[in-house]
């Protein structure tokens, strides 16, 4: 970085209040050094960013640009201050969790929804991740915990897994395809079918696992097109680029845009919480036994 903090809190006060004057009664600080700062930035950036030319004070085009390019800095640093101060002091706990789309259930909206009633003191920082992702973030640390959906077909170092619900797969159809008008199918219809499905490198343990389910039933899956996400999917069939085998669950996506046809004697999935293994946090700790009723 070119420029110093002070230089840019200096800049922003400036540029906000179009003001020396305002700008340093703001920050506490004589006008002088308030002017050094702005001009020493100036020199750093090789540009002149504010016109002091009239009597009132007006960014340049290159200010209007550094100012849109760095106004919501200091804004996120003394939020980040204040955060860990609160954290340090055991006033605020977070979670950072992810989720892959196919596990966005109501059941998930429930629990998330209950924990936070239940521990408002909390912060749960959610985002939508591919499993592989998730697994990814856990090792690295960025990410407490998971809902990657089905358990990896090898176990992760380092990463423990929590089941916390089962649901049967469900065919989805599109509308005008002969199978859209069945109530219900046995999976070996699907035998030379057009498949879509999420993709191997997004949700390995999925993939490999819809293949041995087929194989079960006699057949080798027909996989035409393929996403990293499972709603994009559900949203190819109800476009009529194939047939999908997903979490019933996934039925939301194309409410009224195709068919969802159970499968008799379905195949189950068994969803999986990934977090790290050893000692959780108390946060940590509470959020899993909640899952675990």
């Amino acid at each position: 970085m070119d420029f110093s903090l002070r230089e840019l809190e200096c800049f922003t006060a400036v540029a906000d209040e179009l003001s020396f004057t305002r700008a340093a009664q703001r920050l506490h600080l004589a006008q002088p050094p308030l002017s050094r700062h702005i001009r020493a930035l100036e020199q750093r950036l090789g540009t002149v960013l504010f016109d002091r030319s009239g009597r009132k004070v007006a960014l340049t085009a290159a200010g209007a640009v550094f100012y849109e390019e760095t106004r919501s800095v200091m804004p996120q640093l003394i939020r980040a201050g204040e955060t860990t101060r609160r954290f340090a002091s055991g006033q605020t706990e977070r979670l950072r969790l992810g989720f892959v789309s196919a596990v966005l259930s109501p059941e998930l909206v429930e629990v998330l929804r209950t924990f936070r009633e239940m521990h408002p003191q909390v912060q749960l920082l959610v985002q939508d991740l591919p499993p592989a992702e998730q697994l990814a973030a856990l090792r690295q640390g960025t990410l407490d915990g998971g809902f990657i959906g089905l358990s990896p077909e090898e176990r992760t170092p380092g990463i423990d897994l929590l089941p916390w619900r089962q649901e049967a797969l469900a065919a989805f159809v599109p509308f005008g395809h002969a199978l859209a008008k069945r109530q219900r199918m046995d999976l070996r219809a699907l035998a030379g079918e057009a498949l879509v499905a999420v993709s191997c490198e997004a949700a390995p343990a999925f993939a490999a696992y819809l293949r041995r389910v087929c194989g079960s039933a006699g057949f080798r899956p027909r996989i035409v097109l393929e996403s990293p996400r499972a709603q994009a999917v559900a949203v190819m069939v109800a476009a009529g680029a194939g047939i999908a085998l997903l979490p019933a669950s996934l039925r939301r996506v194309v409410d009224g845009a195709a068919a969802v046809v159970p499968i008799r004697d379905a195949p189950k999935i068994s969803h999986v919480f990934a977090h790290a293994a050893g000692a959780a946090s108390p946060a940590m700790q509470r959020f899993m036994k909640l899952l675990s009723k």
